[in-house]
């Protein structure tokens, strides 16, 4: 046997690989993907763009300005606040916390996205969970006491929050902010759907750190995402991000989508008409909570059921994610991806079949 423990770090070896399920499925509904491929006349356009990128070469950082500044315009960023790319969001949290000193605490609201714990975790970084409300609302008093307490802190804040789909008031993010010794990352990689955003506040609080991707939105098999915050933070982040992180290939395929950004922006309004229409179906079958992203998060009449409707919506070939694991306020939940108006159809029959 290979004495690994001797050389692997006691973060690692305390924490389970990210699963992602094996195999196809006709309908797939677990991931929070876009429902949605490429239409067939733009991904001819995009081939065609893709033929001028040299393979042969590393990215080129010209490329990685024009992306960014693409970016900033978009988000109409002031001279002030910087841009940093990353090989999806994911990337971007990682190289956040190996660039904090070691005696900063990682907080987050509970339950949220699994990786803010797994990554600091990993690193060997002290995580501290506040859990939320019972309607999955922030508990503003008990974040603001434990920022205090393990002051310096980083305070992750999805938004809107994954797996609930809940979007926090502004005002109470505010508060937050406003909090001495402590940052604030704002992850809005559910952006398209919720339609609100503190990219216009990066230039008035500058512990304030907001961060997408690309991936909700049609895009997911490029792994992109970017940070947008006061340019010193950008210039310590940019140490620890690995050179050539993004590629041309990605980089390229970027700049084709800003010429079709109404293509997503349609693909998305389509997805919030039908998560409406999701979500109002689903009130009559079972406790589902409202949502400002591109999934629901739902409880059957019997929290003892889930593993077994799970499994059989799989056996009908429809995947969603099963929380139920998780426990706590997760007891006995599920967790779908709103897909294109006939998936959803197949599966709220499928649902109906399954309880």
């Amino acid at each position: 046997m290979v004495d690994v423990e001797r050389f692997i770090a006691q973060g690692v070896r305390n924490r389970s690989a990210y699963h992602v399920p094996p195999g196809e499925f006709p309908i797939k509904l677990d991931a929070m993907e876009s429902p949605y491929r490429l239409p067939i006349e733009l991904r001819d356009r995009w081939l065609h763009a893709l033929r001028e990128v040299s393979l042969n070469r590393y990215p080129s950082p010209d490329h990685y300005e024009r992306v960014k500044a693409r970016l900033a315009q978009d988000a109409r960023l002031s001279v002030d606040t910087g841009v940093i790319l990353g090989n999806g969001s994911d990337e971007i949290l990682q190289n956040i916390l190996l660039a904090m000193a070691r005696e900063v605490t990682v907080v987050a609201p509970t339950p949220t996205f699994v990786m803010y714990e797994q990554i600091a975790s990993i690193l060997g970084r002290r995580f501290v969970g506040v859990p939320l409300k019972e309607d999955f609302g922030l508990d503003v008093e008990a974040l603001r006491a434990a920022l205090v307490r393990h002051a310096p802190a980083l305070l992750f804040l999805a938004y809107p929050n994954n797996p609930t789909g809940t979007l926090y008031p502004e005002s109470e993010i505010r508060a937050l902010v406003a909090i001495d010794d402590a940052v604030v990352v704002v992850d809005e990689a559910y952006h398209p759907f919720a339609q609100a955003s503190f990219m216009g506040t990066l230039a008035d609080e500058p512990r304030l750190m907001v961060v997408r991707t690309l991936s909700k939105q049609g895009l997911a098999g490029l792994r992109f995402g970017w940070l947008a915050a006061h340019r010193s933070w950008i210039a310590e982040l940019d140490k620890v991000r690995l050179p050539y992180n993004v590629s041309s290939v990605t980089a390229a395929s970027i700049e084709f989508a800003f010429d079709y950004a109404d293509v997503f922006a349609d693909q998305a309004a389509r997805i919030r008409a039908e998560r409406g229409r999701l979500y109002e179906a689903l009130r009559t079958q079972v406790t589902v909570w409202p949502s400002e992203a591109n999934f629901l998060l739902f409880r059957p009449p019997v929290p003892e059921d889930a593993d077994r409707i799970h499994g059989r919506l799989k056996a009908a070939g429809i995947l969603i994610k099963n929380v139920a694991g998780a426990g706590g306020a997760l007891r006995g939940c599920l967790r779908v991806t709103v897909g294109t108006p006939a998936e959803n159809s197949a599966f709220l029959a499928a649902l109906a079949q399954a309880l």
